[in-house]
């Protein structure tokens, strides 16, 4: 059966306020045209028609210099499945400064891993959302395996419906843990709700790394009802925070698709200390992702 098409995202516009040098964008996807790499017979959607992978390629790097950006972090999107060449092809064309982030099953080998590793990956995602192919009692059993190779996990998952029954078993973890989109809250529940306050006390005591991105998944542009959290986040914890651009917008759902350029201002609005930003936008992935 068909599948609806991805919307392509528009071009992005240079920033009011550029990042630092050698920021990187710690959250996009990359996608092919419909015939250059394996898509997932389960995934919900195409992407968009049009540019083949080397069509995305330069949209991508076209995104990163016209919004300031020096390095990325590729996260590999569902479309695919556990098929990571997508994402394995864009790491290796782009170079030293991007890293993946791949899929794995419950059931991945050691050789699956270290083949993983060799890729330039530095982690696995689960999809406490959407579902996907790796579960958290899975992560936690691969978790001992991924510090013997430098990899950690990367996370997807609603604050408000996880944060409670997931949190000393976070506290405990062998791995760093980033989880995405500023935890996906109910934004309705306010900044107090317990699991978004859960998160905020992981973050604070360096349990866990947050990504400030994705703000147009929980709320109409401006955003400002996402803001709030933002803030609590970034000051919870700086050295614990990455910012994403979450381009080109997949699966959108009932969203609209959002400019990254007034997302990045969203960012630079609230975060207006330089050395916050410094931390967040270079630091921070720095030491994560690079080092």
């Amino acid at each position: 059966m068909d599948k609806p098409n991805a919307e392509m995202p528009p071009p992005s516009r240079r920033p009011r306020t550029l990042p630092p040098q050698g920021a990187c964008d710690a959250h996009v996807h990359l996608v092919g045209g419909k015939d250059d790499f394996p898509l997932w017979d389960g995934r919900v959607e195409d992407p968009a028609p049009g540019p083949d992978f080397d069509g995305w390629l330069a949209l991508y790097q076209d995104h990163l210099t016209t919004l300031g950006f020096e390095k990325g972090l590729i996260v590999h999107s569902i479309l695919y499945g556990t098929d990571n060449s997508v994402t394995v092809e864009t790491v290796k064309r782009l170079g030293p400064n991007f890293r993946g982030v791949g899929l794995l099953p419950d059931t991945a080998t050691d050789a699956d891993l270290d083949r993983f590793a060799d890729q330039n990956l530095c982690a696995v995602r689960l999809n406490y959302v959407h579902g996907g192919v790796l579960s958290w009692e899975g992560a936690r059993a691969m978790a001992p395996r991924l510090a013997d190779r430098g990899l950690h996990i990367q996370m997807l998952l609603h604050s408000h419906l996880h944060m409670g029954d997931l949190a000393d078993d976070i506290r405990t973890l062998p791995v760093p843990l980033v989880i995405d989109h500023i935890g996906w809250p109910d934004l309705s529940l306010g900044v107090n709700d317990p699991g978004f306050q859960t998160l905020l006390g992981l973050v604070a005591d360096g349990h866990v790394h947050i990504k400030l991105s994705a703000l147009y998944r929980l709320c109409p542009a401006p955003y400002d009802r996402a803001a709030p959290f933002v803030a609590a986040l970034a000051v919870a914890n700086p050295d614990r925070c990455l910012w994403g651009s979450d381009w080109p917008h997949l699966m959108l759902g009932d969203a609209t698709m959002p400019d990254t350029t007034t997302l990045l201002g969203v960012f630079h609005d609230v975060v207006t200390n330089n050395t916050a930003r410094q931390k967040i936008l270079c630091e921070t992935p720095d030491a994560l992702f690079f080092s």
